[in-house]
């Protein structure tokens, strides 16, 4: 039996078609049996690592996740804490300088009526220094008005 194709040079006889089916089954069955085998556990192997990979990944998401929000709650903490401590000095600082007022208050007292005394002690003073002055020069005026020296009078007067 012959083949009814003509292709020319590139006609092939029974015997080469023969040992071409017989090279190609062997690399097949070679290539079937060892290779494929081993590529398919390498890729099996990569496949599982590569899902492994995204497992650990989503357990560190979702750890960080986790992690944010309890930043989250306890930056909220703070901040609350902050201001629960800033209204608690306010009212201090309110408190204290209640107090600071109330004792200048106390002290603006006490020297006012210092002063007041002391200016009282001034002007009683004065006022002697000046009746003092009043009666010499009462006396010296009456003594130039009558002509004659009063200071004896004066005197026994005091």
């Amino acid at each position: 039996m012959e083949l009814s194709l003509d292709i020319g040079p590139l006609q092939p006889e029974w015997p080469d078609l023969v040992v071409a089916f017989v090279s190609f089954s062997l690399v097949f069955a070679l290539l079937a049996g060892v290779l494929l085998p081993r590529i398919a556990k390498v890729l099996r192997e990569r496949e599982d690592a590569i899902e492994g990979v995204a497992d650990r990944a989503g357990e560190t998401r979702a750890e960080a996740e986790r992690l944010h929000e309890e930043y989250q709650r306890l930056l909220a903490e703070a901040r609350h804490e902050a201001a629960r401590l800033r209204q608690e000095s306010a009212e201090q600082g309110a408190v204290l300088l209640a107090e600071l007022r109330a004792e200048g208050q106390r002290q603006r007292e006490e020297m006012v009526a210092a002063a007041r005394t002391q200016l009282d002690a001034d002007r009683a003073l004065a006022e002697a220094s000046l009746n003092q002055e009043i009666d010499a020069l009462a006396t010296q005026l009456a003594g130039k008005i009558v002509g004659e020296s009063l200071d004896e009078f004066a005197r026994e007067r005091r």
